[in-house]
């Protein structure tokens, strides 16, 4: 069973993005900050990790650099989703080293077909 670990800090879509998810086969951890969100992908190892790009704290461009940079998680895959959609955040997105860019608001089946997709 694939392993998805969502970094979200606004409760309610964190719990949409896991009520849609689990149509799925998956071992859904979450976390409610980018912090916790690190030491979570370090204890876990998780096969694909759901990033909030503006969190307090370590927000999700930071934490997808120290996902990317860490030797034991580089294949982890990261998809970034925000609410900012300018090219120059996809950008900002692409350095940190994400896989995959979903803007905000997205579509449950959307956000399915990109997570089955990168995590098989």
């Amino acid at each position: 069973m694939k392993k998805v670990l969502i970094v979200e800090d606004q409760s309610d879509v964190r719990e949409l993005i896991r009520i849609t998810l689990e149509l799925e086969d998956f071992e859904i951890h979450e976390a409610a900050d980018g912090l916790d969100g690190l030491a979570q992908a370090q204890r876990l190892r998780p096969d694909l990790m759901l990033l909030d790009v503006m969190m307090p704290g370590l927000d999700g461009l930071q934490l997808c650099q120290r996902v990317k940079s860490d030797p034991a998680l580089r294949r982890t895959r990261v998809v970034m989703l925000t609410a900012r959609n300018q090219v120059a955040d996809r950008r900002l997105a692409d350095q940190a080293g994400a896989d995959h860019y979903l803007a905000k608001p997205f579509s449950p089946l959307e956000l399915l077909e990109v997570v089955n997709r990168l995590a098989h």
